[in-house]
């Protein structure tokens, strides 16, 4: 007879390969294509093909954001009029695929005649490419499409979003630190949404000596589409400014690890 936690994996959908990468490991014996070392050729894969298909896109920005967000929401609407922004800035427009914010920024990008990319990640639940994809690529693999995210793009604009969202927010912000990526701008979108959050990083990591006064320098806050295509279309031209405070930062997080 089967049990509630029996039928509850008989309707669970199929496992993922994050998934399954990251299963306990087992004694069991397991075929070839279900071992580590098959994966390895998998993952090889997709990066080749994720290379191939955005290595000629050019300057390019990527948005980040709730999948959650509502078509009517305010933010949704302020998400598409920043992508139509930039794309007629000549910026490539780069998403997770998603609905939500990812979806406003497919769809500013594409209205207006710009570059539309969407890099899509298996789930365990659908959700599937928006209809403003203009190039997609798929992803099984997390850690593949956040390189990629990261790779083909010279700003992050990051508008109200979750643990994904912050997930993307934190690792650009230790790839400037520690300086794996260089002439790159961090605007967050939404000062009401973010300054609890800001606060937090002010009072408690910085006031605790976890990071520098500098990395805060590294974000700018900003309510207004024209304002965050000025920020990155500036950076890109001449971030000369910009370049003195990830180096600031950068120096910061040298000398704290010197003096311990």
């Amino acid at each position: 007879m089967d049990t509630s936690r029996d039928k509850d994996r008989a309707d669970a959908a199929p496992a993922t390969e994050d998934q399954r990468l990251l299963e306990n490991p087992t004694r069991e014996p397991r075929a070839f294509i279900d071992s580590d070392p098959w994966r390895v050729l998998r993952i090889q894969g997709e990066f080749v093909e994720g290379f191939d298909r955005l290595a000629g896109l050019g300057p390019a920005v990527t948005l980040f954001g709730s999948a959650r967000t509502d078509p009517d929401h305010p933010w949704y609407r302020a998400a598409v009029e920043t992508a139509k922004l930039l794309a007629k800035a000549g910026l490539v427009v780069i998403t997770g695929g998603g609905p939500g914010i990812m979806e406003a920024g497919n769809r500013g990008a594409r209205e207006t005649g710009g570059v539309s990319v969407g890099l899509g990640i298996e789930l365990p639940f659908e959700q599937g490419i928006n209809p403003y994809v203009e190039i997609a690529v798929n992803f099984r693999y997390f850690f593949v499409r956040k390189m990629m995210l990261v790779k083909y793009a010279q700003a992050f604009v990051i508008f109200p979003g979750g643990f994904g969202t912050l997930d993307e927010l934190f690792e650009s912000m230790t790839l400037i630190q520690t300086g794996k990526i260089s002439h790159f701008p961090i605007v967050l979108f939404g000062t009401e949404y973010w300054s609890g959050l800001l606060e937090w990083v002010r009072n408690t990591m910085l006031a605790q000596g976890n990071i520098s006064a500098e990395d805060l320098d590294l974000i700018t806050v900003s309510d207004s589409p024209e304002q965050v295509r000025d920020i990155v279309v500036e950076a890109i031209a001449d971030g000369t400014k910009l370049d003195e405070r990830e180096e600031a930062a950068r120096r910061a997080t040298r000398e704290a690890y010197e003096h311990r």
